[in-house]
């Protein structure tokens, strides 16, 4: 029964929740029996997600019977909807949710994102490990600024970058979540190409910088970026400004491309620097779209 199912799935992750940790993916799909469905946790509130219409009887009832706040989203990179809410009380405000020790805002009344993307969980704690005092780190295509808050919070100095104004205000709320004072850091809104060429021209340069883009934009003078085609150009711009001991994370969720032609691209952007792959989280037992490459050394 899918009931069983999901008990065994959301069971299966218990040693992952505690008292640093209540964000996290619940139900990973196939991967765990159930087809179609993704269960988040954020701070007991459920987000589910299925790429169908509607929801299943039999897991709807199964839901409704947790007693959770939980909302609902149809997942459909064109339309992205705003999820629903279909059982427990209804959130209306945002709130805080812990992953590692971090805090971050989360709202469900926010769009189709809700402020975190869970399968990052690894990559973060990376973040923080390789980020200290004296350490400057760039976040690029930055959302709502979760790897500037680790990095932050390990004492380094960050830059985050983003288009959205309004994803910029709402990292510098994640680092006052975490009693980071966001005067001390430096937010920057604008293209990250632009930002890239203009750090290379004032020969500025970062300790780690963080790649995680889109995988299909377009600027404001009308250029398409695809992660497919583009990957490289974009590496190798951030690899000039790159400390010569720096580090880059380089990620894309980019189900087309395969694992091995992305490290083929990140290698090409990167001469001489050594390449490392960091696998999904545990908890994510379906496809392994994520792929992450992190560039070290000289």
């Amino acid at each position: 029964m899918l009931s069983h199912k999901l008990h065994t799935a959301i069971g299966r992750r218990s040693d992952l929740l505690d008292g640093d940790t209540n964000a996290l993916r619940l139900v990973d799909g196939a991967g765990d029996g159930v087809p179609g469905v993704f269960i988040d946790t954020f701070a007991d509130r459920w987000l589910v997600s299925t790429r169908s219409n509607g929801l299943n009887p039999e897991v709807r009832q199964w839901i409704e019977s947790q007693g959770n706040t939980c909302y609902w989203k149809r997942l459909d990179q064109h339309e992205k909807e705003s999820p629903t809410h279909i059982a427990g009380p209804a959130q209306e405000e945002s709130f805080i949710a812990r992953e590692s020790g971090v805090n971050y805002r989360i709202d469900f009344q926010a769009g189709y994102s809700q402020g975190i993307f869970l399968d990052q969980r690894l990559n973060r704690q990376r973040v923080h490990k390789f980020s200290s005092p004296g350490k400057t780190i760039l976040n690029t295509f930055a959302y709502t600024g979760a790897f500037s808050a680790c990095a932050a919070l390990a004492g380094a100095t960050t830059t985050t970058l983003d288009l959205s104004q309004v994803y910029l205000d709402w990292a510098r709320d994640n680092f006052r979540a975490n009693d980071l004072d966001p005067a001390d850091h430096y937010f920057c809104k604008g293209d990250t190409f632009h930002w890239l060429k203009r750090f290379s021209r004032q020969g500025r340069k970062f300790d780690g910088v963080i790649l995680d883009p889109p995988t299909f934009s377009r600027d404001d003078k009308g250029k398409v970026f695809r992660v497919e085609k583009d990957y490289a150009h974009l590496v190798a711009l951030t690899h000039a400004c790159l400390a010569p001991d720096g580090w880059i994370l380089c990620c894309t969720n980019c189900r087309k491309l395969d694992p091995r032609d992305f490290a083929r691209a990140v290698r090409q952007g990167t001469p001489g620097k050594k390449l490392t792959t960091l696998d999904m989280p545990e908890e994510y037992t379906g496809e392994p779209y994520l792929k992450s490459v992190w560039v070290h050394g000289q």
